[in-house]
């Protein structure tokens, strides 16, 4: 086997510099006679907020015409591995990779304490030619996860390439909606780890589907826990049990209270004009 030009990252997001990073993995690969692959890690274990599913992710890297993907388990044994002792026993032994290529600001190892010259060091010495980009922007899953707490997803999806997106099962909620004549999906995340924008109504699709969304407590009938609902404009359907994959598209509003419930029904056939104007327009 003549070998892999690979890369290494968590990946969540696969945003566009991400994806920078993909596109050079995929031509250096086609310029050395080499295939191409990305090695990411199982992000189950982590504590902050993701932004895509280890489904979702793995998806997203295939899109850009890598089918190469090893993911390793985050393990206790793999977290003790120096740079040189990963490059040696991972990349070389297990994967034969011939070309490492790193972002920027790329950093894997023993508590990251090595960085790019320590690598092209460990390379020559192991066989392996390390290379590093450019950064490409400023874009970083931090930054987006910023960006989607504050309810910017307009300007989430620019740097992710792509409208960030939630799945879940509908499940039965009290049927607020349906009484007011706008009947709602009660969306339950299929990970408590995916992150969910700020509280607001929001222009959303879910496939072919147009909609809108509310996050938030409802607090014109009183204090409740979060929920998330989506209105399928033009839709009359059974949903429940269903998956549903809701891609966020532009923010409407903050959640708010009403004095009277036909205060709130005039305003959801606000948003809903409103929606259906600004997703008609994309």
């Amino acid at each position: 086997m003549a070998g892999y030009v690979a890369t290494i990252g968590m990946f969540d997001g696969v945003h566009r510099g991400h994806q920078f990073v993909l596109q050079h993995v995929i031509q250096t690969a086609r310029e050395r006679g080499l295939q191409p692959m990305v090695i990411t890690f199982d992000h189950s274990t982590r504590r902050e907020q993701l932004l895509t599913t280890l489904d979702e992710k793995l998806t997203l890297i295939r899109q850009t015409g890598i089918e190469r993907i090893e993911v390793l388990p985050f393990t206790a044994k793999l977290k003790q591995l120096t740079a040189h002792q990963f490059m040696q026993q991972v990349l070389k032994e297990q994967l034969n990779v011939k070309v490492l290529l790193t972002g920027y600001d790329n950093r894997f190892g023993h508590n990251r304490e090595e960085g790019f010259s320590d690598y092209v060091r460990y390379g020559y010495e192991l066989g392996i030619e390390v290379l590093q980009l450019p950064a490409e922007g400023q874009v970083s899953s931090s930054l987006i996860r910023q960006l989607l707490l504050k309810g910017q997803v307009a300007e989430a999806a620019e740097a992710l390439g792509h409208p960030y997106k939630l799945k879940g099962h509908v499940e039965h909620g009290e049927h607020v909606g349906t009484r007011l004549g706008f009947p709602t999906a009660n969306i339950v995340p299929d990970s408590a780890a995916q992150l969910i924008p700020a509280p607001g109504v929001y222009a959303v699709t879910c496939d072919a589907l147009k909609g809108i969304m509310n996050i938030g407590t409802r607090p014109t009938f009183g204090p409740h826990s979060q929920t998330l609902e989506v209105h399928l404009l033009h839709y009359d359907g059974n949903l429940y049990g269903q998956q549903l994959s809701v891609a966020f598209i532009q923010r409407l509003r903050d959640e708010q209270r009403f004095d009277s419930v036909e205060a709130l029904q005039r305003q959801l056939q606000r948003d809903a004009l409103q929606a259906e104007a600004l997703l008609t327009s994309k």
